[in-house]
């Protein structure tokens, strides 16, 4: 049943934008909003309000003849609920109405206990905010709109500051009273179940009457001048941009929000419905293309979708000129202008951008590091790696190097030493001068269990901790690291690498507690009640696979897994005589080249593929040969030959293809061309397994058909709600910077679902590199690529130390003059409302605001008179670009006919 003394109210308030023009309906958001806290009683007392006009209870009462304790009840009431707005005038309370929004709305989320209760009222406000934007869309004068972007105030130091309404400080300063309330746009998008992970809690800043406003009625907290400037330096670290209410006159807002691209309502306007003007500052962003590095922080962090990754270089085709762009300053504007996906950041343009940070697994800013490492500022890198990567000395010893393999200069000498800069640049993490430890976002205390100290695991656990959580993560083995310490041999990784890089997440808190097998010295559920929230499975695989031929039980056979296992736990693995290693990846060199190091006389590799097809990495074979390891290609096993329990040798049958033609797995043999080798040994590495003991017993997790773990492909959440997974227990065996990349997502998922946001909107970083072959390569340098000291196989089989070196420092400064810069950012000036977030990451002083308007607010009195003179402009720019195009159309026809 409709309550029509609240339909009344809603139509009195919505009049205030819409002038009364436009009828409220029970259906409408402003309505429904109201109704569940609001009776026809109350809505009557409150009729007699009137839109920013305030009353004293006296005077209510007087208007609608009911006593003033009575009255002054149900206006408080209201007042708490939200829907009317108090206010103390020389002592005195006073009443009134105020906006939908910025207003009612945005006090009705504040007002907890009412939303926990009535779902309906964040929804509302979501709804009625999106439906404004329709309306609004080209009908509102640059920077005119009912919230106003106000840029971060360093990036308009100078000579381009020129009024205090875009200043913060003003605010602040100006103001005497503060609280600090929830973001109501994220609060309305969690309920609707499209939060999108920013904070939400103590991060919007009430100023003045508003802030008095909103301590009184129990909707914000009192906070001093010093916490509102340092809630907005941590807003603005997280990537937050500074948004004000714009009603109120030039320099006299009464809130400050911190506001992100994915949740905003107001910025929504710029996002969904391309329309910036609403709300935009008078400045825009402007970058240097020569000093921009493509690093992609300003393109990550932007709120508006302003900026893309490009390229620098010139190509052989000149790019298609783009057409003139539609903007609703002078076309109509309708969903099909509309951008409806606009929560899917396009972090790259059309043309693609460097493929060394588009083919890395993590995506790290190679071209930035590089950049940074060239101008000795190491410290500084490390930071920019750890963004994504918080193990860069380990990835620098074992990492695939897909950059170099992508890297332009291929096409011009050889790649970029990108690994061996990295490897220099992370080894002076090790050093006390350079260490670099992230400063922690906060102190939260949910308990996250991460089962599995390997890569994907500690990744996870690096990332969660920086953001405050209780981390506790449980390893089966005596020993952390995973396959890094137990799958990988000294030679190639050095433990001390590993342990100095876990160092740093003790630092950060986190707990680890080894020798502790979750599902068989404690369960999941037994966590469960002891406090976590969430766990992350990321036990790797870890268990050797068997061939399944007679034989394989014999003494002196063993996996390879096992083997390089033990070897790295110190276990007696002494071999005698001759080994035969079964594989050709690369775990079947580290098990060859170990064999050689614990006693083997002889080594030799036996692969069904042939030297081009081996999976292991060129790097790999070539110190293997170099060793003295024979390979041979195009051999699969037959038979384990075995006497009285110990083997003896093995029997191997011609491969003649591994791949069908679909290019799978699917090896064809010719039985008749056989040879038997002789060994004491036989060490099996044909892959990996999974072994997940009793971890997943009693849940609801699902196993691929490969024993792999079933998750959801953007969050890597299990059937299990609070239990996500990562790394080779979800992907198979994969390299460190996979595993790496994917428990970064996985402590992104967990932090959302901790706080009932949304896993999936907004994920995706779609990266793609630009066509190589399309450059055009004349005119630049051919400087050599720089090479660290051969290491002498001779002397490397003798010891289990890493005798590789780095780059010299003289090196590294060399190295990284061959980068040709060939990514940068593009920026798109008229999407850009100049937040000014852009400047404050990057670390290249590259990005700049420069000013382009010269726009203030007015007054709410005066907004419906200029609302009005720039809608009867707008409507004749319409028709006259409209006569254009009809002109242009009618001249070329014209011509033909000539």
């Amino acid at each position: 049943m409709v309550k029509k003394k609240v339909l009344e109210l809603a139509n009195k308030i919505a009049a205030g934008i819409t002038g009364g023009i436009i009828k409220v309906k029970p259906t409408d958001p402003e309505y429904r909003i109201l109704e569940p806290v609001t009776s026809d009683e109350e809505a009557e007392v409150a009729l007699h309000l009137e839109i920013r006009k305030p009353k004293t209870v006296q005077e209510v009462a007087k208007l609608c003849g009911r006593p003033e304790d009575e009255v002054e009840k149900i206006l408080y009431k209201m007042a708490v609920d939200g829907s009317i707005k108090l206010e103390k005038e020389d002592g005195v309370d006073k009443y009134f109405l105020e906006l939908f929004v910025p207003g009612v709305m945005e006090y009705m989320i504040d007002n907890k206990e009412n939303v926990e209760k009535y779902p309906v009222i964040a929804e509302c406000f979501e709804e009625y905010t999106r439906k404004l934007g329709i309306i609004m869309a080209g009908n509102i004068p640059i920077g005119l709109g009912v919230m106003r972007v106000i840029p971060i105030e360093s990036a308009i130091d100078g000579d381009t500051r020129r009024a205090s309404y875009e200043e913060i400080s003003y605010l602040l300063n100006k103001n005497e009273v503060f609280a600090v309330t929830d973001c109501a746009c994220r609060v309305s998008m969690r309920v609707k179940g499209e939060g999108c992970g920013h904070t939400v809690e103590d991060i919007c800043i009430r100023l003045g009457p508003a802030a008095e406003y909103y301590i009184r009625t129990g909707k914000g907290r009192s906070i001093t001048r010093e916490e509102a400037i340092a809630i907005c330096e941590k807003a603005e670290k997280e990537g937050l941009m500074h948004q004000i209410p714009n009603l109120s006159g030039p320099g006299n807002a009464l809130a400050i929000c911190n506001c992100c691209g994915c949740s905003c309502f107001g910025l929504r306007n710029a996002n969904l419905y391309k329309n910036p003007d609403w709300s935009r500052s008078n400045y825009v962003s402007q970058i240097d293309t020569d000093k921009c590095v493509a690093c992609g922080e300003c393109v990550e962090n932007c709120p508006s979708n302003a900026l893309t990754l490009g390229l620098s270089l010139c190509t052989k085709e000149k790019p298609i000129e783009p057409q003139e762009k539609d903007t609703p300053y002078d076309t109509p504007w309708g969903k099909d202008k509309w951008d409806l996906d606009y929560r899917h950041r396009k972090v790259v343009g059309d043309r693609g951008t460097s493929p060394c940070k588009s083919e890395c697994p993590a995506h790290i800013a190679v071209q930035g590091y590089i950049k940074m490492a060239s101008q000795g500022r190491y410290k500084e890198a490390l930071e920019l790696i750890k963004k994504e990567n918080p193990f860069p000395a380990v990835c620098g010893r074992i990492c695939p190097r897909k950059c170099e393999s992508a890297c332009t200069r291929s096409g011009l000498d050889e790649p970029l030493a990108i690994d061996e800069i990295k490897k220099f640049i992370a080894d002076q993490d090790l050093k006390g001068e350079y260490r670099y430890v992230p400063e922690k976002r906060g102190d939260r205390a949910e308990k996250i269990a991460i089962i599995g100290g390997g890569p994907a695991g500690l990744s996870c656990a690096y990332f969660l901790a920086v953001e405050g959580y209780k981390i506790t993560v449980f390893e089966k083995q005596k020993v952390l690291g995973g396959m890094l310490t137990l799958g990988i041999p000294a030679f190639r990784l050095e433990k001390e690498i590993v342990n100095s890089e876990i160092e740093v997440l003790k630092e950060l808190g986190v707990e680890f507690k080894t020798g502790v097998e979750v599902g068989k010295d404690v369960t999941l559920q037994e966590l469960r009640n002891s406090g976590y929230k969430a766990f992350y499975v990321a036990i790797g695989a870890q268990a050797g696979r068997s061939l399944g031929l007679d034989g394989e039980e014999a003494e002196g056979v063993i996996t390879g897994v096992d083997f390089l296992r033990k070897v790295n736990l110190g276990e007696d693995t002494k071999l005698e005589g001759e080994a035969i290693i079964i594989g050709g990846g690369n775990v079947a060199i580290d098990v060859a080249r170990t064999a050689e190091r614990v006693g083997a006389s002889k080594i030799e590799m036996y692969c069904l593929e042939s030297r081009e097809e081996m999976p292991a990495l060129e790097e790999e074979i070539d110190e293997a040969l170099a060793e003295g390891i024979n390979i041979n290609n195009s051999w699969g096993p037959k038979a384990i030959l075995h006497e009285d329990g110990k083997v003896i040798g093995v029997e191997f049958k011609k491969c003649i293809s591994v791949f069908d033609e679909n290019k799978r797995f699917n090896p064809k043999f010719d039985e008749k061309i056989t040879k038997v080798v002789k060994a004491n040994n036989v060490l099996i590495s044909v892959g990996q397994g999974i072994d997940l003991g009793s971890l997943l017993k009693n849940t609801k997790v699902v196993l691929n058909p490969n024993k792999t773990l079933k998750v959801q492909p953007l969050s890597f959440q299990t059937e299990e709600k609070d239990i996500f997974a990562g790394g080779d227990v979800v992907t198979g065996p994969k390299f460190a910077i996979d595993a790496i990349a994917l428990g970064k997502q996985g402590a992104t998922s967990i932090h959302r679902y901790l706080h009932g946001d949304n896993l999936e909107l907004g994920r995706e970083r779609e990266y793609r590199a630009f066509d190589r072959e399309n450059l055009d390569k004349d005119g630049y340098d051919r400087l050599p690529r720089q090479r660290a000291v051969h290491v002498d196989g001779s002397k490397s089989k003798l010891t289990f130390k890493d005798l590789r070196s780095t780059f010299t420092e003289e090196q590294v400064k060399k190295e990284t003059e061959r980068c040709l810069g060939c990514g940068a950012t593009v920026v798109d000036q008229y999407q850009c409302v100049g937040c000014g977030m852009c400047t404050i990451k990057c670390k290249f002083d590259a990005i700049k605001l420069v000013r382009k308007y010269n726009s203030a607010g007015v007054e709410f009195k005066d907004m419906k008179s200029t609302v009005i003179k720039h809608v009867l402009k707008r409507q004749g720019r319409i028709a006259a670009k409209k006569v254009r195009k009809s002109f242009k159309a009618i001249i070329p026809k014209k011509k033909q006919e000539v």
